[in-house]
């Protein structure tokens, strides 16, 4: 394919990058109301659960059960990282880099770089209609 013209294969990607938008439109909005669908579903056997105080079920098609799920966030992050400096439990932060912020620091640091810090760089392409 790459002997194929250069205009041949920028017409022939936009044509199946136009085509995969249309799948993903359509997919979108179909499974937008299985969704909603088995939202509602979620809800009537939450209710049944709570209705009849229990936390499991078992039927001939599946068991279902509930469960507490518990979400904590903050509002206020200076405050959450003195608590965490304060209390030293950095245990409470998830182990991801952003991004954005480390290719900031590095490029205003080029001379320091953390230790069992990994680094990929890959070219993209992008192609966008004339």
């Amino acid at each position: 394919m790459s002997n194929l013209p250069i205009d041949k294969l920028t017409s022939v990607y936009l044509k199946i990058k136009a085509r995969r938008s249309e799948l993903a439109a359509q997919f979108k909005e179909e499974d937008s109301a299985l969704v909603e669908k088995q939202e509602r579903i979620r809800k009537a056997l939450l209710n049944y659960c709570k209705d009849n105080n229990v936390d499991s079920v078992k039927t001939p098609n599946g068991t279902f059960y509930r469960s507490a799920k518990t979400k904590y966030w903050t509002s206020d992050w200076e405050e959450m990282h003195k608590f965490i400096l304060e209390h030293q439990a950095p245990e409470l932060l998830s182990k991801q880099i952003n991004q954005s912020n480390m290719k900031l620091f590095l490029e205003e640091n080029p001379d320091v770089l953390p230790k069992g810090l990994n680094v990929d760089s890959e070219y993209t392409i992008s192609v966008r209609r004339a």
